[in-house]
Parts: C-alpha cells; sequence; structure tokens
C-alpha cells in the first residue's frame, strides 16, 4: 500500500489530531492552524486554501476600523452639485457605488449606483440624483468583519459608511475590503495590470520602478539595503508607514537612502513608486 494512502497510519494520526482539534476541549487557534498547517504538508490542503482558512480565521479578530477607506480617501457625491459634475467623478473615478452628501459631508443622504445614473442617460434625462438614492447602512469602526460580511449577505448591500462616535463620517468599507481580507487582492477591470512579474523595471535617468507589493527581503536583496521587515512584508507598507498616511500619486519621501515618488495609486492603496537611490 502506497504511503500516501488516507488509511496509513501517518494519515490516521493526522486526521486524529485534527479530529480532537475540533471535536475535544477547547483549544486556541495557532494549535488549529498547526494542524492545517500539517495537512498542507502532507498534501491534503493547497497552500491557497490554507491561506484562505488563515484569512477567515483572521478576519474575526478584525475590525471595521483595520481595513475601512478613510474619510480622506473616499470618493463621493454632492447632492446639489450640477449632474454634470457628479457625471465626471463617476466616470474618472470607476467605481460603481457612491455616497451622497448633502451640504455637509457628514450628512449621508444614500448610495447612488453607477449604474442607475446610467439608465437616466440612456433614457436622455439627466436626473436629480437625489431620487436615484439607494439606503445607506452606518456602521461604527469597532463592528467586527465577520459580524459585517453576515450582515452584506443578510441585506445584499456591498458597501457602508463607517461613522465614528460623534456620528461624523469616518471612512467606508464594502463587501470587497472584507472578502480580500480572505482571499487576497481582488482586481477588476480598472486595477492596473502587473508586468508579466517584474518588480523592477531600470530607467536611463537612474530611476528604478518599484512594485508596491514587492517584498522587503527581495527589495533589500536587489538594492543591497537593510530595510526590516518584522512589521511591514512589502515595501508598500514599509514606505507608507513613513508618510504617516495613505499617500496620493506625485507625493515623496526619502527613506533609508531611497527617495520614493509615488507614481500610482488609488483610495485604498500605493501600487507602484519611482525610487531613486541617493549618491554614497
Amino acid at each position: 500500500m502506497s504511503e500516501d494512502h488516507p488509511s496509513t497510519p501517518a494519515h490516521r494520526s493526522w486526521f486524529g489530531r485534527l479530529s480532537q482539534a475540533l471535536s475535544g476541549e477547547p483549544r486556541n487557534i495557532e494549535e488549529l492552524l498547526e494542524e492545517l498547517r500539517h495537512a498542507r504538508a502532507n498534501g491534503l490542503l493547497s497552500n491557497d486554501t490554507l491561506s484562505m482558512v488563515e484569512g477567515a480565521i483572521e478576519v474575526a479578530d478584525l475590525t471595521v476600523a483595520d481595513v475601512m477607506v478613510p474619510r480622506g480617501q473616499v470618493v463621493a457625491l454632492a447632492a446639489q452639485a450640477p449632474f454634470q459634475d457628479n457625471l465626471a467623478i463617476v466616470i474618472e473615478s470607476g467605481h460603481s457605488r457612491f455616497p451622497v452628501h448633502g451640504d455637509e459631508k457628514d450628512e449621508i443622504l444614500g448610495i447612488l449606483l453607477a449604474k442607475d445614473l446610467l439608465r437616466c442617460l440612456s433614457d436622455g434625462v439627466p436626473a436629480d440624483i437625489r431620487l436615484l438614492l439607494r439606503p445607506v447602512a452606518l456602521i461604527p469602526a469597532s463592528k467586527k468583519l465577520n459580524v459585517l460580511l453576515k450582515e452584506f449577505r443578510l441585506s445584499h448591500n456591498h458597501m457602508a459608511i463607517v461613522v465614528d462616535e460623534w456620528g461624523g463620517v469616518a471612512g467606508l468599507i464594502t463587501i470587497e475590503d472584507v472578502l480580500e481580507q480572505i482571499v487576497g487582492d481582488i482586481d477588476d477591470e480598472h486595477d492596473d495590470a502587473d508586468d508579466g512579474g517584474k518588480q523592477y523595471l531600470s530607467e536611463v535617468d537612474g530611476q528604478w520602478l518599484v512594485n508596491a507589493l514587492t517584498p522587503i527581503a527581495e527589495f533589500n536583496e536587489r538594492f543591497g539595503s537593510n530595510f526590516l521587515d518584522e512589521e511591514y512584508d512589502t515595501v508598500g507598507g514599509l514606505v507608507t508607514s513613513e508618510f504617516g498616511h495613505l499617500p496620493e500619486v506625485g507625493e515623496e519621501i526619502a527613506v533609508g537612502g531611497f527617495d520614493f515618488h509615488v507614481l500610482k495609486a488609488d483610495d485604498r492603496r500605493v501600487h507602484q513608486f519611482a525610487v531613486r537611490v541617493h549618491a554614497s
């Protein structure tokens, strides 16, 4: 009998440990994850499956505040603005849903779906967007992500507005933001394609194009730097922390002998830097 057969002692031992972890006395999450990692090592789980299980478990410990789009990065529409102005914002951003506010930005009136706006245009009637608004869900930043995901599923909402303790707008969160914590980044047709796996592209002026998702260890190896990767795994995470806020395109900062210039970014994260090495 092959040693890979599910009925061999090794597999029975693993299934026994997993069964005990799931049905025996309560154990901590790390012990359960260790058993799942053994399953991956034995070929019973793929890396992707394990990553999703780990993500699903971690979601229970995260709150809305951990992943929401902060207020300053929210693309919102003003109900009193001219129709053409709002239409230009919708087209330029490429989003499918927009919070709409009244005279004050904290006065959220509802959510506008781009497809509803498109339907009005097809009818040839520029409408008052107030008549197109869908109900908006207001949630606290302290809400657990697993609870919010269940609410999204039950209500069929895809977006919620996050409010602070005084009732002001703190940011927003979408169902995609929550799902990305489980399955990883979800690219859509508006996201930039990568460059075939290349992290660096040299240029004649001495700059390098660096993908923000480049691992810090890989950056260190390529450029001989010594950035620590204990707190952040990627160049984007490290540099964003140095800014102290989510930087916009055009912002620049010097970190550890390098100038990082933001080339591509959206309302959720940085995508690409132009990096220049300081002369030694």
